[in-house]
């Protein structure tokens, strides 16, 4: 981390002169790095031993499906019971006025959505048929099912671990809960060793994956759309840069302000063309749920047989909702609320919008034009293609609607990369501004370079991320099980009470 934040001015220079050439070198020393960690979070235990499943298994997705299928039973389905409550409280039927915090049940979910809607909902359906065939699409639709018990779990606990400093700033996530909920069981060293841990992997995800992928691909998709803005990828970085600043300088509670008005729009301007397109084709909805059903289950040897479609389906559905990684629990560690069980319930809506609803209308057209087949395209190309077949406008509002995906997941994840560094750093005003000003700096390498090592170095920082939140989950499990059947006889016998 220190040898890229060394790098910063070199970088900004380079976009004058000679910038491929920094870039190339940048990538020849990453590029090593990034081999080891997909070794690591790639390496298939059963290969290992000789199995052949006809597919790949990675261990980080078996890490996480196997956690999100051991917390939906231990929560014993909290991912269906809790889900008319969770309704209720981000309507504010339960919302006390004198609770702590900084935001509302509301504005919690839209910036934890903001991180995880936007091109993994675009780019990894497509990614996901293209690799798996239709059959991929049910897989995604359960691990997303199966990823609503997990965040339930991880913001249940970052809420319960939180602190709140004498100005009503709140810190919480991962790193709290890993620190405190071990100390109680006498594993405070290995609960620092694991926090430490996630929030070096958090700060790297952040300036990657949360920033500098998201600015390259917002640049992408408007220069294509905008011929003026080819070639000007360090202006516009700049301007974005403006943008994001505007917002984050004014910490969670301006965040929250923003996101809470581009969530429900970005998200519904994509659905709603999206049901556009089913409308017109209305026709051809059964069959293409037909395939999707038909190949989850006799998949052919093209897309790796019936091991290859489920792990690419889980794969996908896992980058996309963040189910598991811990970075939502963050978000949601800010909301105002005296009950931790009550916005763990909130967050399990999450992957349902994320995975259930827009990836899986993403498929559908996707399957229903037919362009995955014959075409030659793959990511958000297929997907533009897919919708501009049915809308001939429609790649200009793509273009619109990732722009906003981008920004809204990068003041997202700016929170997120903050809160992982002053647990290391400080929580002084001082050391907020640097991070701040570096992650700035990071928005214009991002649309100005093609550092992908870098990225992909990054991207599998955000993935490692799961294993010490998922091991934390799996010590902690027991009193988030008993809290929730507190919190639901307290509701029973009327000691939680509706306010609206």
């Amino acid at each position: 981390m220190k040898k890229l934040i060394g790098i910063i001015p070199f970088l900004l220079i380079a976009q004058i002169s000679n910038a491929q050439t920094l870039d190339d070198r940048i990538n020849e020393i990453i590029e090593p790095i990034v081999g080891v960690l997909a070794a690591v979070f790639f390496w298939d235990p059963f290969n290992a031993v000789g199995l052949d499943l006809g597919g790949d298994a990675p261990i980080i997705v078996l890490w996480l499906v196997v956690g999100a299928i051991y917390f939906t039973f231990r929560m014993r389905f909290i991912n269906l019971r809790g889900f008319k409550h969770a309704i209720d409280l981000i309507r504010g039927r339960f919302d006390n006025p004198n609770d702590k915090g900084e935001v509302s049940h509301f504005q919690a979910l839209t910036t934890a959505l903001s991180a995880t809607v936007g091109l993994g909902n675009i780019a990894s359906v497509a990614v996901a048929i293209t690799i798996g065939g239709p059959g991929a699409t049910f897989w995604m639709i359960l691990a997303g099912f199966l990823g609503m018990s997990t965040k339930f779990t991880e913001c249940t606990l970052g809420v319960k671990y939180r602190e709140i400093d004498e100005n009503g700033k709140v810190s919480g996530g991962p790193m709290y809960y890993l620190t405190k909920g071990f100390e109680k069981r006498n594993m405070g060293r290995l609960g620092k060793i694991l926090a430490v841990l996630f929030s070096i992997l958090a700060i790297g995800g952040s300036l990657g994956g949360g920033n500098m992928f998201q600015s390259n691909q917002a640049f992408s998709q408007l220069s294509g759309q905008i011929p003026m803005l080819e070639n000007n990828g360090f202006w516009f970085g700049i301007g974005m840069a403006l943008l994001v600043g505007v917002v984050i300088l004014g910490g969670i509670r301006s965040i929250a302000k923003v996101t809470e008005r581009i969530v429900p729009f970005m998200a519904a301007i994509y659905i709603v063309t999206a049901l556009i397109i089913l409308g017109i084709n209305f026709s051809e909805i059964p069959t293409a749920f037909g395939l999707i059903l038909q190949g989850a289950f006799d998949a052919d040897s093209m897309y790796g047989g019936f091991i290859g479609v489920l792990m690419t389906g889980f794969k996908r559905a896992s980058f996309s909702n963040e189910a598991g990684v811990g970075s939502a629990s963050i978000a949601h560690s800010a909301v105002k609320t005296d009950e931790p069980v009550s916005e763990g319930i909130v967050a399990l809506l999450e992957p349902f919008v994320d995975t259930v609803v827009i990836c899986t209308m993403t498929a559908l057209v996707i399957i229903i034009t037919g362009r995955y087949t014959g075409y030659d395209l793959e990511g958000a190309e297929l997907t533009s293609s897919a919708f501009g077949s049915a809308i001939s406008f429609f790649p200009v509002v793509l273009s619109v609607a990732i722009f906003l995906f981008a920004f809204s997941t990068m003041i997202s994840w700016s929170y997120y990369g903050l809160k992982a560094w002053t647990f290391l750093f400080g929580n002084s005003t001082k050391m907020e501004n640097v991070y701040k000003i570096i992650f700035l700096l990071f928005v214009v390498i991002g649309a100005s370079s093609s550092l992908q090592a870098v990225i992909d170095f990054s991207d599998m920082m955000i993935l490692g991320m799961a294993f010490p939140n998922i091991l934390g989950l799996y010590v902690l499990s027991k009193e988030v099980k008993f809290d929730l059947n507190d919190y639901f006889g307290r509701i029973k016998s009327g000691e939680i009470i509706r306010f609206k």
